[in-house]
């Protein structure tokens, strides 16, 4: 009961944050553009940090190499969540650019505002260290399969030379994605560990301040982004409540079963990973699908609904998981 107590801590915070943003947009403080600034700092600066030394300080070689089995089990969790929410896609008949957004707002947890800080407050010394491996797969799947289903539908079609030029295009933007802030601050340390680097103690007092605001800045953005969407179309959409029972309930629970039948998965590893299955929708997607001119709107609905919802699902797997 110990991670139920912690979760439930966790969310009481996430909503006082986001009120907070929700403040700032009521009172003019922040705006649209104000909300892009926040969202860049956040995503380039200090969760890269943030992951950076809280791995490079959290974990040794041993450690390390313990759990490298959260990079299969990330795999095993994204193929079956691709499938299932495909399956939800076609259980209520959305097609289109809505079919593919919905597709990947079902697949995708809210990893870097969300799953950071609760895998920082259950696992002190290996949560961070449990991030930088599934993020790993994370980004790679997020930066293919994710852009791809982000992207209109009707985009790239006018001849073959145009697609086999966009086709080219698509995987070098799409190699360029992955090198990014978040996968240079694991890679780095990583390096760290295996050399087993100590950080000076004002590099790692300055390094653990500013990762430190990586979560209300997080969730402030989360509460500010919910002013600009249209919150009563997206609490009509029956489709983000089968998100919420499904991804967000029935396959944690599911998961948290399926690892238990494998007696060299660690305990830890098994809760972590878990958790992670079980966060709302990605903020990226909305982030991508607007950018991409696909159904931004519909997505960031999805965000506002399942985040929602996520106050009560988090604490019932954790309350499930404890019970099992």
């Amino acid at each position: 009961m110990e991670y139920f107590h912690i979760v439930i801590s966790q969310i009481v915070i996430f909503v006082i944050y986001a009120l907070i943003g929700v403040a700032a947009v009521k009172t003019s403080i922040l705006n649209e553009s104000g909300l892009d600034v926040i969202s860049r700092l956040v995503i380039k600066i200090t969760l890269p940090i943030m992951i950076f030394h809280n791995t490079i300080t959290g974990a040794d070689v041993e450690q390390f190499m313990s759990t490298m089995s959260v990079i299969l089990l990330t795999a095993v969790m994204y193929g079956s969540m691709y499938v299932v929410s495909f399956g939800l896609k076609k259980l209520f008949r959305l097609e289109g650019n809505k079919g593919k957004v919905f597709h990947a707002n079902t697949m995708f947890g809210n990893i870097g505002f969300m799953g950071i800080p609760i895998m920082a407050a259950f696992f002190p010394e290996n949560g961070m260290l449990y991030i930088a491996l599934f993020t790993v797969v994370d980004q790679l799947v997020l930066w293919t399969v994710g852009v791809q289903l982000t992207l209109p539908e009707d985009s790239g079609r006018n001849s073959r030379e145009t697609g086999e030029k966009e086709g080219r295009a698509f995987l070098v933007q799409t190699i360029k994605k992955l090198v990014n802030p978040a996968t240079v601050a694991i890679t780095l340390a990583v390096i760290g560990i295996f050399l087993k680097i100590k950080l000076p103690y004002e590099l790692d007092t300055a390094l653990g301040k500013v990762g430190g605001i990586t979560s209300p800045l997080a969730m402030i953005y989360i509460g500010a982004l919910f002013c600009y969407t249209d919150i009563k179309g997206s609490l009509k959409q029956k489709e983000f409540y089968g998100t919420v029972l499904v991804k967000m309930l029935l396959y944690p629970i599911a998961f948290f079963a399926f690892m238990g039948l494998f007696p060299w998965i660690n305990e830890d590893v098994r809760l972590a990973m878990t958790i992670l299955s079980a966060l709302p929708t990605m903020t990226s997607i909305a982030m991508l699908a607007k950018s991409q001119k696909s159904e931004g709107e519909y997505s960031a609905g999805g965000v506002f609904v399942t985040t929602l919802c996520s106050m009560v699902t988090l604490p019932v797997v954790c309350y499930v998981m404890a019970m099992l």
